[in-house]
């Protein structure tokens, strides 16, 4: 498995800002609207953690406070500017942050959402920690996430995309197991849902309550 390195995901990021909604917005379509509308439902103060350019902050409920944080300073100038365009009052900070040293004090949110994030980081485990110690407890980590197919074609192709992408800044090959691991040994989530989402179950939409 290739190592991703933290300088090299923020530089991609920073190099697809003016592109990525072209080019990405339609194919996380669903994962976005489906997170979302948990989140809404949860309601409260969300974190947004790899908020990018800022493309869900609209459809998030006004009664929803949101903060969002993002790795890439390119991405968030986008959506700094999309805050100030749509009016979006709801939106307390937009911040470059490390998703793996948030800061923000323990228990501070009803939710963090993190879309295709935990794929992308250096150490996903040591991110999730993090995500639930600022969670309230009763609160929800709501996850969209590739989730590497355990055979056939699905892994094949997985299989044959990872160099590319790795040049994204994904870990293609992304095991539920390893999910499964964290959560035994951090010991305080229980896992709520897993979702198959479209295009043809390639991510899920994972949620787990802070016990």
């Amino acid at each position: 498995m290739g190592d991703i390195n933290l300088t090299g995901v923020t530089k991609a990021y920073d190099r697809w800002a003016p592109v990525y909604d072209l080019v990405f917005g339609k194919v996380f379509d669903e994962g976005r609207r489906s997170t979302i509308a948990e989140a809404d439902r949860i309601g409260g103060r969300v974190l947004d953690v790899g908020v990018g350019t800022g493309l869900s902050l609209s459809d998030y409920s006004r009664s929803t406070k949101l903060c969002g944080v993002d790795i890439s300073e390119g991405m968030l100038r986008k959506a700094k500017q999309r805050v100030r365009t749509l009016g979006l009052s709801n939106v307390e900070t937009l911040a470059v942050m490390d998703a793996k040293q948030l800061a923000f004090a323990d228990a501070s949110f009803d939710a963090v959402v993190a879309q295709y994030v935990i794929t992308a980081v250096p150490d996903p485990e040591a991110t999730l920690d993090d995500f639930i110690r600022v969670l309230k407890p009763g609160g929800e980590l709501i996850l969209v996430n590739h989730i590497g197919a355990e055979s056939g074609p699905r892994r094949a192709f997985e299989l044959a995309f990872a160099p590319v992408a790795r040049r994204l800044g994904w870990r293609p090959e992304f095991p539920w197991e390893r999910l499964v691991n964290w959560a035994a040994k951090h010991g305080g989530v229980t896992l709520a849902e897993r979702r198959p989402m479209p295009p043809m179950g390639h991510f899920s939409l994972i949620r787990y309550r802070k016990t």
